[in-house]
């Protein structure tokens, strides 16, 4: 009798031993889900916090004529047009004619918006410009765009000056432009007052 209890009491025991075990086991099992709930949210926070970096705030003066000059805060991305609706708009007597309001835009860049009457309009891609403070367009760093601004120059020609400065070099001296195929003397002296080097 005494060790027919006692076996009882051993497989009692047992029991009470195993069902602490299966316990314990559930109770870890989930504070691990917990844990891996805790790991997701952190990668979502990280994957966030990438997206906002990613979407940069950058800086650009935007000058001329706009209803307030200065410097304006935008998204990586924005175009010339985002940057004068930061500056308030245009005044009145603004003149975009000329300006290509779907230009992206870089940090540091100056946008000069020019009024109605002024011969060329300043865009600084950065702050080494390539049209100078007086307006000139600089031959050795303007891009095809900035080309096409000069009087009686197309695609086709802007696109010779900078496969010729390519190959050859900075142009030294604004009289050199000439030595590209298809700017004769009458073409230089047109554009020889909007140019620069």
């Amino acid at each position: 009798m005494e060790n027919i209890n006692k076996k009882y009491l051993i497989i009692g025991g047992i029991g009470i031993v195993l069902f602490i075990i299966i316990i314990i086991n559930i109770l870890s099992t989930s504070e691990n889900t917990y844990d891996n709930y805790d790991s997701l949210e952190i990668v979502e926070n990280t994957e966030e916090m990438k997206e906002e970096q990613e979407k940069r705030i950058i800086k650009v003066h935007v000058a001329g004529a706009v209803v307030s000059e200065g410097i304006v805060e935008l998204e990586e991305g924005a175009r010339v047009e985002d940057a004068i609706k930061g500056a308030g708009g245009t005044t009145v007597n603004a003149n975009v004619k000329k300006i290509n309001l779907a230009q992206k835009i870089q940090d540091g860049q100056k946008i000069y918006i020019p009024e109605e009457g002024e011969e060329v309009y300043i865009t600084e891609e950065n702050l080494n410009s390539n049209i100078s403070k007086v307006g000139k367009i600089n031959i050795n760093t303007a891009t095809q765009t900035e080309l096409e601004l000069l009087t009686g120059i197309g695609p086709s020609m802007a696109s010779k000056i900078i496969s010729y400065r390519n190959k050859n070099g900075k142009f030294k001296t604004i009289e050199d432009v000439k030595e590209v195929s298809g700017i004769g003397e009458s073409k230089f002296e047109k554009i020889k007052e909007e140019i620069t080097v």
